[in-house]
């Protein structure tokens, strides 16, 4: 009876010291001088996409594959904040935040307004999405953010100022500089770095750096960046207080089992100190939450209150509520000097055979979707301006949304889901549709005659054709024999005229060309592949639902040119077969030997056709399995081939064409147009076979005798060029264990080597991986199709098919690339023109006339600008908007690096006179990047950090104020310049022209 005894007593000591049930926990903390600070920050991480659809994740739906209700966090996180007026948290993704204020009432949209403007639930990074960085074109980086921050600029009046990319596979330069200094920020927080990086991190103290992304801009736009020790969830030591999660709560009742406040103070502690230990000053941040966290809030915030209530009456450190804004404001009012970054994050490898390189192509044909809707979307905006935004009809809107959304970190990487996957490519679809039919309408407008004023109803119809590229185009099946013509109104969305040659798929041989003042076009009749009409039949019924009909016999091929910010007229009709008509491409076929010296095209360029070399094939397995994320190569294995691949030639007066079918499933077209100087490489991949049981990735080869010394340069999101040594870090030092992966990098624009007299360049149609994994070649990665999942959470291998009468194969991938030579110093200028011609593609609209002079009724040609002016070589024009309220958002961006080209790097200037000859500007503001703020308050409020070290070489470049009288912009090398305009509208209401 005596241990029971005792037992019993025990439990009457314990009820009687616990009389007092309620406890007031005192989370008032702030920063304490002298002691370690622990910052606890909490939010959710929510993935605009992965798993479950993005619609789904917000409603919570489709939760067999995960339990997910972004709903339910906003819903709960409100009122448990007003619980406590010191608790905070961070929102980021406005996409998820938008779709749950827009079913708000007044009431609870005051009371969020309250939370906002006191501090406690901040609006981080601000855009639609948590974007990715390595296969983002910058262009989309900016447009994506500049939605999410006018929103919150317009609702709460607030400017966010914190970058918090937490979860992209590795970061890009143009993120620190262009997507943090250039929007505002202070600082700018992330967790994936290579793990050998973050190692020696640890080690030297450098996780926290000031990190300066731009060789042009300096320290001009230098940003705080601070790097997660572990990853962006709780501290080591279980504090994860979901009501489903594994961690011990903080239980403080003494009635009850399981006290444990000692002990959940002790690891609390022991976390601490552990990260303080590895970071400058004497503060640190807790990042309290992770993905699809706070469902419901308050078990979270019950057990963080308690947390920092007994850490701080314990008082061997300090824990306050915080939000990365405190913690960066804290950092500076050190005056620390700290490690200088330079150049970027890639590529990102979270141990020894898992380099996150193969996501840079994962879903090239999604990639490929992304890039055409976001050249489109520049275009169509630019149109919409010049007709008037509409208030009720199409506009292109639907399209900026849904571009947004395929920005994020699992949307354009291709590390989603294939549900997810066809989801956003479905809103791209229903988005390019309402596009469209303003693109239509607004060249309608600008085409018929006395339809200057506002149009609304223009009768002239006009049709696209966005399967061109698999010879499907319903307008040019039009049969000419019948005194009908095709009107081919062709579109500059560049700043400068533009020389080219189109592709239309006919039917006739007997067709001639006009141009907009009735000369004839010289042009040119090809023979369509087989390969290419394949595709064409089963895709288009695939993808449409519909048979494609009729195949045509050839492509068309005519040279355009087309005025800057305007368009140009050219029409397609049938001529007897003794008048001058279109020339058909000579055939000639050769065999084995003969393939290695042939020339084709002009002048001196002449290439080497070794057909098995032109490709590599990478294969992995189960036990070494790559997947969406990870390229994780088991070696090469031989492409089969027939023992001689026939080479056809197409010879004609503006193409050259040199066809091979490498085998059964590659595919390769070779084009040099008459009086151009590059190479233009189709080629048609799928479906991989995948019969032996292993996935495989295709790699197109460029092969030279360059002595390039292991060094390569690759696109920082489409903008700087960044210099890669193989096998190298210029910060630490690697221990290879993945040689090809390990050397892969994102290619968004180009990809090229030097030897000191001459450069090699290759210029992409989309987002891929690229390498040089010997000296003098270059490799980019085309096509993946894997049968295994690489372990990294998406649970699905990359298999893509299409499926046709319930029938499915491997996807079939068309694409392009692009090969030039350059004396040394040079190259630049054909990648940064090129480049934005391939970005911006010429928009095509068709229409038919039926007898009659469409001269007499149309307008046939038309340029937006002075007919004698356009933008300098170096200067694109990256946005032409008009805004809901009227004005009209402007944006320039100088093509070149500070000394990249001798004469094109030179400081620019753009005339806004001229520009917009027939409108007057009544107000100009210039803003920062996401137009959120005036760039002169911006640029004064801004934090400017100590670095280590000598002080930063060479001046920076930079455009200066502009005069609003003079109305001339400059720009620096590498500036972009954002601009807010309001233009005087005339008594009649006039927009167009």
């Amino acid at each position: 009876m005596g241990p029971v005894r005792l037992a019993l007593l025990a439990v009457v000591a314990l009820a009687a010291a616990g009389e007092a049930v309620y406890i007031p926990y005192n989370t008032s903390a702030g920063v304490v001088a002298g002691k370690l600070n622990v910052h606890v920050v909490p939010h959710t991480h929510d993935d605009v996409g992965w798993l479950k659809t993005v619609d789904q994740y917000y409603v919570g739906s489709n939760n067999s594959i995960q339990g997910a209700c972004v709903q339910n966090v906003l819903d709960s996180l409100i009122p448990a904040l007003l619980k406590d007026e010191n608790r905070k948290f961070i929102y980021v993704e406005q996409a998820f935040f938008q779709r749950w204020w827009r079913n708000q009432n007044d009431m609870i949209k005051d009371t969020v307004k309250g939370l906002i403007s006191s501090g406690r639930l901040e609006l981080i990074n601000g855009g639609m999405c948590m974007h990715d960085e390595a296969t983002v074109h910058y262009i989309d980086m900016i447009d994506q953010t500049t939605l999410g921050h006018k929103f919150i600029k317009e609702e709460f009046g607030q400017i966010p100022r914190i970058g918090w990319q937490i979860d992209p596979f590795g970061h890009s330069a143009v993120q620190a500089y262009l997507l943090g200094a250039e929007v505002g920020f202070d600082a700018f927080y992330f967790f994936r770095i290579d793990y050998q990086d973050r190692d020696t991190r640890k080690e030297t103290k450098e996780l926290e750096v000031v990190w300066r992304g731009s060789k042009s801009f300096g320290s001009s736009a230098d940003i705080f960046a601070g790097i997660f020790p572990k990853n962006y969830e709780p501290p080591p030591g279980d504090f994860y207080f979901e009501v489903d999660d594994d961690s011990p709560v903080v239980q403080d009742d003494p009635l009850l089992f399981d006290y444990n406040v000692e002990e959940r103070v002790n690891d609390f502690v022991a976390a601490a100190l552990a990260q303080a230990n590895i970071t400058r000053t004497n503060h640190i941040m807790f990042t309290m939450g992770t993905d699809f966290k706070y469902q419901y809030a308050e078990s979270w915030f019950r057990n963080m209150d308690k947390l920092i209530h007994y850490v701080n009456k314990d008082g061997r450190i300090n824990a306050l509520y915080s939000t990365p804004s405190i913690y960066t404001d804290a950092k500076y009012a050190a005056n620390e000097q700290w490690p200088l970054k330079t150049n970027d994050f890639f590529p990102y490898a979270d141990n020894p055979n898992a380099y996150w390189t193969g996501y840079f192509t994962s879903r090239p044909a999604l990639k490929r979707y992304v890039r055409m809707m976001s050249g489109y979307y520049l275009a169509a905006r630019q149109l919409e301006f010049f007709k008037g935004k509409s208030k009720s009809g199409p506009t292109t809107d639907y399209l900026g949304d849904a571009l947004a959304l395929a920005q994020h970190h699992d949307a354009v990487t291709g590390t989603e889901k294939q549900h997810v996957a066809n989801d956003y490519a479905k809103r791209l679809s229903i988005g390019y549709t309402r596009a469209q039919e303003l693109v239509s309408t607004s060249l309608a407008c600008l085409t018929e005659l006395g339809s200057k004023s506002h149009c609304s109803s223009p009768t002239t119809k006009f049709s696209q054709c966005l399967l061109l590229n698999i010879t499907y185009c319903p307008p040019s099946q039009t049969d000419f024999s019948k005194g009908k013509s095709l009107v081919v109104l062709v579109y500059n969305s560049l700043g400068w005229k533009r020389e080219d040659v189109l592709r239309v798929p006919v039917f006739s041989d007997s067709i001639v060309v006009h141009d907009s003042e009735g000369r004839e076009v010289e042009s040119q009749l090809l023979p369509i592949a087989s390969a290419s009409l394949n595709i064409r039949d089963k895709h288009v019924k695939a993808y449409l639902g519909t048979s494609p009909g009729a195949k045509p016999k050839f492509w068309l091929a005519f040279p355009v040119s087309v005025p800057p910010l305007g368009f140009n007229t050219y029409f397609v009709s049938s001529m007897k077969k003794s008048a001058s008509v279109s020339s058909k491409s000579t055939i000639y076929s050769s065999q084995g030997s003969e393939n290695s010296n042939l020339q084709v095209g002009q002048g001196n360029l002449k290439l080497q056709y070794n057909a098995a070399g032109a490709f590599s094939l990478y294969s992995d397995s189960r036990t070494l399995a790559s997947g969406a994320y990870i390229f994780r190569p088991n070696g090469t294995v031989p492409i089969k081939t027939d023992s001689q691949v026939p080479l056809t030639v197409l010879r004609g007066p503006i193409v050259d064409e040199v066809h091979q079918q490498i085998n059964s499933w590659i595919y390769q077209i070779t084009r040099v147009y008459k009086g151009k100087d590059y190479v233009e490489t189709e080629f048609i991949v799928g479906p991989v076979p995948t019969d032996d049981g292993n996935g495989k990735e295709v790699a197109a080869e460029i092969v030279s005798n360059m002595a390039t010394n292991k060094t390569f340069y690759t696109d920082s999101s489409g903008r700087d060029f960044i210099k890669r040594i193989r096998d190298y870090r210029s910060e630490w030092k690697i221990e290879v264990h993945q040689p090809i992966a390990g050397n892969y990098y994102p290619v968004n624009l180009g990809i090229y080597v030097e030897d000191g007299n001459k450069e090699l360049s290759v210029l992409v149609d989309r987002s891929i991986g690229g390498s040089s994994i010997k000296d003098g070649q270059i490799e980019l990665m085309l096509h993946r199709r894997l049968l295994h999942d690489d372990g990294r959470g998406v649970a699905e291998a990359l298999n893509e098919t299409v499926c046709l009468d319930n029938q499915c194969e491997g996807l079939i991938i068309e694409g392009k690339y692009y090969l030039k030579i350059d004396p040394q110093g040079e190259g630049s200028r054909w990648r940064r023109t090129f480049g934005q011609e391939i970005y911006s593609p010429l928009l095509l609209a068709f229409s038919e006339q039926d007898g009659g002079n469409w001269a007499n009724s149309h307008i046939p040609k038309f340029s937006a600008m002075d007919p004698t002016y356009s933008l300098p070589d170096s200067v694109a024009l990256l946005t032409l908007q008009e805004l809901e309220d009227g004005s009209v958002l402007l944006r320039f961006a100088h093509l070149y690096e500070a000394g990249e080209h001798k004469d094109l790097s030179a400081l620019a200037s753009v005339d806004l006179k001229r520009v917009f000859p027939n409108k007057k500007i009544g107000k100009i503001i210039e803003t920062s990047l996401s137009a959120n703020q005036e760039r002169a308050a911006m640029e004064k409020k801004r934090l400017k950090w100590k670095v280590q070290g000598p002080p930063a070489d060479g001046k920076v470049v930079r455009g200066g104020p502009m005069d609003p009288s003079k109305l001339v912009i400059e720009l620096g090398p590498m500036e972009i310049r954002t601009f807010i305009v309001n233009f005087e509208r005339s008594i009649s209401g006039k927009q167009l022209l």
